[in-house]
Parts: C-alpha cells; sequence; structure tokens
C-alpha cells in the first residue's frame, strides 16, 4: 500500500512538471530553426573556387589558405576604389616614334649585290621573335639581302611551323622595303642550290663588332647563315639602328590571319565577360620550376619530380633553394600571385586570363588563385576543341594566340622575366604604357614570408610600396637598363607641351596623393635587372677579328647546350 502512495505521489509530480519541458523544448527547436535558417550557405571544401576562403560580413574574405593555426588575413572582396588601376594617368604623354629620318638612306642605295644573310633562330616564338628583329639591322648592317629566316625546328618546344605560317611574310617583306631588301629563299647559284657558309656570332655583337667579324667572311662567301641567332645583337646601337628595330619588332612583324582571328575571337570573349580583364603568365610549370632549382614546401615528393626533370640539364649545378628565393630568382606561386593582386586593389570580381602550360600539381596549385578571382580563363575554357585544333599541334601558334590576347589585355602581369614578358612589356610601353606588372621578387620574399603576422592593411601597404617601379608606368626604367626589347626608350617619344599644361592645373586629388601613377621617382626605377652574364664566345674584343675573319664556334654559351639537351634560354622564354 505504501509503495502504491510513493508511486502515485511522483507520478503527480511528474505530469506539473511535463508543461515545463514542453515548453523549452519547443524553444530550443525554434531557436535551431531560426539558427539554420539565417545561417550561411556551408563552403564546399571540393569546389577550388572556395576552397580554405571564409566569406564573412562587411565584403570581407578570410584567407585560411595558410597552415593550420596561422593567423589569417581579412582580404576585402572589393577592389580600391581611389585610384585608377586598369591605366596610367600619365601613359597620355608618352607615344610610340620609330619612323626614319630623312637621313637614312634606302635600301636600293646601300644594298650591294652577291651579299646574303641568312639566320637560324632558336628557341621558342619569342625568342625567335627576337633574332628574327635584329636579323633585320645586322642586313642593314652590312648592307646585304635578307634572307626571310628560318625559324627553329629542332628545340625543346619541337614545332615544325616555318615564318610563313607564324608570320604575315608578304607584310614583312612589303613593310620593310625602304629600310632592308628581304627575299623568301637564297637564288640558286651556277643552277645548283646555293649552300651558305655557317657562323656565329658572339651576344650582344656591336655594329663595328659585325663589320670586323661577319663582313669580311660576307664578302668571301657571299652567302652566310648566323647560327643560334638570339640577342646577337648589342643593347646600345645608333639611334636609326634602334628605331629600325622598333619598326621590325611592333609593325612588320604580324602573325598570319588564322592566328589573328583566333586570337581576336579570344580577346572578344574576355571582353564579353567583362569590360576589364587581366592576363596573367603565371609561368608555373614543372620544367621552368626544376630549372630554378625553387623549392615550393612539396616535400620529398616535389623534390624528387623536379629533381628528375633538373636531370636533364647537365651544366647545372646544384641549387640553394633559400639563397634563389632571397634573391629573387623564384616565380611567384598562383596563391602570391593572387595576394599581390588583390593588394594592389584589384577585386575578386576582377577577370583573369592565364597563359599557361601545364601548371606544377594542377588543380591542387591554382586553387588559391582561383579562389581569390573565380574569374579565371584560358584560352581551352574560352574556345572549343575544334576552334583550337588547327593550332594545338603546334607550340609556337598556341603562343601566338596567349601573346595576342595578352597584349589586348587591359593589364598584363608576368610571373618571370623570360622572352614572352620582355618583348610584351616592351611592346605595351610603345604602344601607350598599358600597366605591365613584374613582381619585385627580392622585395616579395619577406613580405610573403611574414605575411600573417601582420593585418591586411599593412600588407597591402607595403606590397604597393615595393612594387614601385615595377608596374609598366613611363619613366619607369633607365635608358639602357635592360633588354632593348623590354625597354625601347629609343623609340618612345614624350609630349612635353600636353604634359607641362597639365602639370600647371588644378590637382584632382590634391597634393601628396599617390596612387603609382606619376612619374616615378629615381628612387623607386626599376634596378632589378639582372647583371650581364660573361659570354665564353667572346673573346673581351668584340671590335678585333680572327685570322681569315673567323673564330671560335665550339664555345658555349651560357644556354648554349649539347644538341640532345633542351635549351635554358628557352624553358626561360615563352
Amino acid at each position: 500500500m505504501a509503495f502504491h502512495r510513493r508511486r502515485n505521489h511522483y507520478y503527480k509530480r511528474f505530469r506539473s512538471v511535463l508543461p515545463l519541458i514542453s515548453a523549452v523544448s519547443g524553444a530550443l527547436l525554434i531557436l535551431f530553426c531560426l539558427l539554420t535558417f539565417l545561417a550561411p550557405a556551408p563552403i564546399d571544401t571540393n569546389n577550388p573556387h572556395h576552397k580554405n576562403l571564409l566569406y564573412t560580413a562587411n565584403d570581407v574574405v578570410e584567407d585560411t589558405i595558410g597552415k593550420p593555426g596561422e593567423p589569417v588575413l581579412h582580404i576585402p572582396i572589393k577592389g580600391r576604389k581611389d585610384r585608377d588601376v586598369w591605366s596610367s594617368r600619365n601613359s597620355k604623354y608618352f607615344y610610340g616614334c620609330s619612323n626614319a629620318s630623312n637621313k637614312f638612306p634606302n635600301a636600293n642605295a646601300i644594298t650591294h649585290p652577291n651579299r646574303y644573310l641568312l639566320i637560324a633562330t632558336s628557341g621558342g616564338l619569342n625568342q625567335q621573335r627576337t633574332g628574327i628583329t635584329d636579323a633585320v639591322v645586322a642586313a642593314r648592317i652590312l648592307n646585304a639581302t635578307l634572307v626571310v629566316p628560318k625559324l627553329d625546328q629542332k628545340s625543346f618546344w619541337k614545332d615544325s611551323s616555318d615564318f610563313s605560317e607564324i608570320f604575315d611574310v608578304d607584310w614583312y617583306i612589303s613593310s620593310l622595303a625602304n629600310d632592308v631588301k628581304i627575299i623568301k629563299s637564297l637564288p640558286r647559284r651556277r643552277g645548283k642550290t646555293w649552300i651558305p657558309h655557317n657562323m656565329r656570332v658572339p651576344r650582344k655583337c656591336s655594329e663595328r663588332c659585325y663589320q670586323n667579324r661577319v663582313l669580311p667572311v660576307l664578302l668571301k662567301r657571299h652567302a652566310i647563315q648566323l647560327t643560334k641567332f638570339d640577342y646577337r645583337l648589342a643593347n646600345k646601337l645608333d639611334t636609326q639602328l634602334q628605331k629600325l628595330r622598333c619598326r621590325v619588332n611592333y609593325h612588320a612583324l604580324k602573325f598570319t590571319d588564322p592566328i589573328l582571328r583566333m586570337g581576336e575571337k579570344l580577346v572578344h570573349r574576355m571582353r564579353m565577360k567583362s569590360k576589364h580583364f587581366i592576363a596573367l603568365h603565371l609561368r608555373f610549370e614543372p620544367d621552368m620550376l626544376a630549372f630554378s632549382g625553387c623549392y615550393y614546401g612539396g616535400g620529398d615528393k616535389e623534390r624528387k619530380e623536379l629533381g628528375a626533370i633538373r636531370k636533364r640539364w647537365k651544366t647545372l649545378h646544384a641549387s640553394n633553394p633559400d639563397k634563389e628565393r632571397r634573391h629573387g630568382k623564384c616565380p611567384l606561386t598562383p596563391k602570391e600571385v593572387g595576394l599581390m593582386l588583390r593588394a594592389l586593389g584589384y577585386g575578386s570580381d576582377v577577370h583573369i586570363y592565364v597563359a599557361s602550360g601545364e601548371v606544377y600539381d594542377g588543380e591542387d596549385t591554382l586553387a588559391p588563385l582561383k579562389a581569390l578571382f573565380p574569374n579565371f580563363y584560358t584560352k581551352e575554357t574560352l574556345a572549343s576543341k575544334e576552334e583550337l585544333e588547327p593550332f594545338s599541334s603546334f607550340s609556337s601558334r598556341m603562343a601566338a594566340l596567349d601573346f595576342i590576347v595578352c597584349d589586348e589585355s587591359d593589364v598584363f602581369v608576368t610571373n618571370n622575366n623570360g622572352n614572352m614578358a620582355k618583348i610584351l612589356a616592351g611592346r605595351r610601353r610603345y604602344f601607350g604604357h598599358k600597366p605591365t606588372i613584374r613582381p619585385n621578387a627580392k622585395k616579395l620574399y619577406r613580405l610573403f614570408l611574414n605575411q600573417t603576422t601582420m593585418s591586411w592593411e599593412a600588407f597591402a601597404s607595403k606590397m604597393r610600396t615595393f612594387q614601385r617601379g615595377f608596374m609598366g608606368e613611363p619613366k619607369e626604367v633607365r635608358p639602357g637598363r635592360g633588354e632593348f626589347h623590354e625597354n625601347p626608350h629609343t623609340c618612345i617619344c614624350e609630349d612635353s607641351e600636353a604634359k607641362a599644361k597639365k602639370n600647371s592645373g588644378p590637382r584632382k586629388y590634391g597634393k601628396g596623393y599617390d596612387a603609382l601613377g606619376d612619374d616615378i621617382p629615381s628612387d623607386y626605377q626599376n634596378v632589378d635587372d639582372e647583371p650581364e652574364l660573361p659570354d665564353p664566345d667572346d673573346d673581351g674584343d668584340q671590335d678585333g677579328s680572327q685570322e681569315k675573319g673567323q673564330f671560335n664556334e665550339t664555345g658555349m654559351d651560357y644556354d648554349e647546350l649539347s644538341n640532345e639537351e633542351p635549351e635554358l634560354e628557352e624553358i626561360l622564354s615563352d
């Protein structure tokens, strides 16, 4: 009986508490529903556009791409609004000027009969372009008829294309008719095929060097072919010869119609997506990384894979990755390139065209860049396989398509100062100083090393400071520094009168405004040029001549290896 009374008592107490339990459970359920409804959608970590990025309020993205436990960077989604990141304010006061003077004799008046110059180019498309340009000037120095250059079909790139399949050969000949006589092939001699005499000139051979070393052989043989003709002409020449260089490079060398049409199609498709776009020459392919000798944190797997590729170049010494990085010799990672651009004021909505071969470690490597710039395109994503089929088997034709898009872009970013970067930097200076960004790798090394120890604002401020002199602004590079193809200062004129009027007017932003847009003070001029490498072929006396006009062709330049090895300069070039 006592047991039943106790059970009845507990039962009554439970019934009295039951409504309270139900009310609390219902409140918790409602609160859970509200939180579920208001919470942002979860990030798909398998989506490379979202990988390791957390979007928060106030248009800020938290970059958590780094190692676990590292502080995050709070990166604004939107770009800078206090300046125009798409142009230089002073570019309109500079223009390309390469017309010949009235005192520059016509080719018909100076070309000697029975003097024929042939060249064999070397390397990828843009390395060959330097040789094609300089060959015209060499022919002018020698008062010789130039035979249309022979392209390199045996190098690392293994492209069977000839000159007329890449460039408009008829335009090339006709547009330079007043400067140099050019023919398509060497005439027959006594009814037989004329075999020219092969020889090689030293790198950076001056006008006097050609007259002393090459001319005596040409007078004796009448037809000579200069082999491995790349960077075989001095940077410093007579003004009129420099202007001829510019007429060749910027006006006479025009791609064939099929290449131009496809390239313009790619540019149009980028323009349909956005008013402005950036073109990025990424250069993060396995061969580039292996050649550089740099290390990117991939452990034994990376060391083994890149080490195996590096063994292809027998002349390369063991590298010190940390030293290479400190000295600015290592390409930035795709993530670092993305952070650099965001720090310079380009928002996440900017469209990027990437000119690149197969990126090392593929999508895993590209994921951070795609997360920072989701509007990410290549020629393969803009065009169908059928459209690219006429070009895809030829590395030079594919490189030409990338060249066109990069040239037409509003901002061009290079991650390696190879031949394509140099040629495009010079061309963009000549045609209006369109922004051309090259990472100041020496300074950025420590900035990226310490990026997680500072706020985003401090990081971006230091980035803008370090990049002064590396943005493609007028007068950014001192005249005579670097390769002439990169800095064609002789062919760039300034409208001083218009600039003086502008400077006398009111300042739109007030005194002290700085947006990387004014003339670069000398303290910030780009002086990060690599020192000239010695040339073993050059005996130190370019103006002298060896017996019978000959010289040793067995010596090797820093990039001249055995026929079995890919050229070092080719890997650095396109």
